[in-house]
């Protein structure tokens, strides 16, 4: 028995933290409690030592003074703040009587607003919690298809996932050791083109089902010419500022992206306060929402540093590496086989979860077989955005259905969200196609092929002809990381 649990150690541990999930366990707790049991077992069996958990308070140590996780609370922050304001009620209302004279006018507006939202607001709850209370009345009220009005409003609002400045690409990046800029800069265009599919799905709808996409009948539409013009443009000026004070200083290299999240808070206050919702009471929700959020995330980290550790200790990463090595199709076949299994997965796991617990085991993975691995993210992030729509378990849908009018069906919000969830699979696959689509926003040069080669050139002796040994030692020191 002891000689199987040291030979398979690794699968046995995570299909244990599987079955954890599955029973319903809190994730954070699960993966620190198998970690740790694990860890007492590995010690028992004599196949770890008892100094490797000693490394887990220099990991959570390092987990707290992670500054780029820093931006998570701001921008969470912001985008609470922006939730109460009113921001997305003014733009929802304007952006509507816009296009409200042609069929599926309030379906492009609400595409329009998510893709604003999730420019300045990052978190998927607050816009789809925001559209879902705003615009799904006015929808319905007008005569729009209950499952189509639900679909659009709950992927509209999924757009905060990959558009930047998204927490999903904050927490990517630290996991994959690489800049939160450079994921924001490698996520704008699939981010737009996804929204782009979105509005061309409802296209389809309007020229093929004109009876689901009405158009707003004269007496709604109480705007028009230069008031129109004025209102959009008074509409839109804010989020616009907004959105260059946070991402045209992250991009233009002014700001870290903790230092972006920092002034989009302040700006949000400033805007509140501008509309007159700036209060007591309103500040405190926010903090309280941003509290729990943040620390849910941290603990989330913390239990995977215990479990990564010791799932290391065990060669769980070398297991993991000659499984997926070993596909057949090479690069192209990795690459089918953890779509495929992210996809399977976000049925069940959020995108924390995956981003916590899957990706890495995958990145260095990746990394070996060439795969940049800021590409690879923005990848896995399209990808994971189903899991906010998967029916049953998308947290966009429970987040709809927290504020549909009784009138609409858990059913009608799973239908509506189906196509969407087909347009996303279309765009995993369309950046697998066309890597330029996300290095192309990128300022170095990157690739998703096979590595170059690597020569690593060794001082010679002069008086022999052969390798110095001194020279050698030195060389090999240098290349050490540090603490080694």
């Amino acid at each position: 028995m002891a000689e199987f649990l040291i030979a398979n150690m690794a699968p046995i541990m995570f299909s244990a933290l599987m079955l954890f999930l599955l029973i319903g366990y809190p994730v954070a707790f699960s993966l620190a409690a198998v970690g740790m049991m694990f860890g007492l077992i590995g010690i028992e069996l004599g196949l770890l030592t008892p100094n490797l958990l000693q490394a887990l308070p220099d990991r959570v140590f390092g987990i707290m003074k992670n500054e780029i996780l820093l931006a998570i609370p701001f921008f969470t922050f912001m985008g609470l703040v922006l939730e109460r304001s009113g921001m997305a009620e003014d733009l929802l209302d304007t952006i509507g009587q816009l296009f409200g004279n042609i069929r599926g006018g309030l379906a492009f507006a609400v595409i329009f607003v998510g893709a604003l939202l999730a420019a300045t607001t990052g978190v998927v709850a607050a816009s789809v919690i925001a559209m879902g209370l705003i615009s799904l009345p006015i929808m319905l009220r007008y005569g729009y298809d209950k499952s189509l009005a639900c679909g659009v409003i709950a992927a509209s609002g999924t757009l905060a996932q990959i558009i930047p400045p998204s927490l999903v690409l904050i927490v990517m990046a630290d996991v994959l050791g690489r800049s939160v800029g450079d994921m924001y800069k490698g996520a704008v265009l699939p981010g737009l083109i996804l929204g782009a599919m979105y509005v061309g799905w409802v296209l389809l709808n309007t020229l093929f089902r004109p009876h689901l996409t009405p158009a707003l009948p004269p007496k709604a539409r109480t705007l028009r010419g230069w008031g129109l013009f004025k209102r959009v443009i008074v509409a839109m000026i804010p989020p616009l500022l907004l959105i260059f004070l946070v991402l045209g200083t992250i991009f233009i290299g002014w700001a870290t992206p903790t230092e972006g999240g920092a002034m989009g808070a302040v700006g949000a206050l400033l805007l509140a306060l501008s509309k007159g919702k700036l209060n007591r009471k309103m500040v405190t929700e926010s903090l309280h929402s941003t509290a729990k959020i943040a620390s849910f995330v941290i603990f989330i980290l913390i239990g995977s540093s215990v479990f990564s550790l010791v799932f290391r200790g065990v060669d769980g990463d070398l297991w993991v590496e000659h499984l997926l090595l070993d596909l057949p199709g090479g690069t192209m076949g990795f690459l089918i086989f953890v779509n495929i299994l992210v996809f399977l997965l976000a049925f069940f796991l959020d995108f924390f979860e995956i981003s916590f617990i899957i990706l890495p085991l995958l990145a260095p993975v990746a990394e070996k077989l060439g795969i940049d691995l800021v590409w690879f993210g923005i990848l896995m992030g399209v990808n994971m955005q189903t899991s906010f729509m998967h029916p049953p378990f998308g947290f966009a849908l429970f987040y709809l259905r927290s504020v549909a009018p009784p009138t609409i069906r858990t059913t009608d919000i799973y239908w509506g969200a189906v196509p969407f969830v087909v347009i996303q699979v279309i765009m995993v696959a369309l950046i697998i196609a066309f890597p330029s689509l996300v290095t192309l926003g990128l300022d170095r040069p990157t690739h998703t092929g096979q590595p170059a080669p690597i020569q690593l050139l060794m001082p010679q002796d002069n008086n022999r002809g052969g390798v110095n040994r001194d020279d050698a030692a030195d060389l090999f020191r240098q290349l050490q990381p540090a603490g080694q």
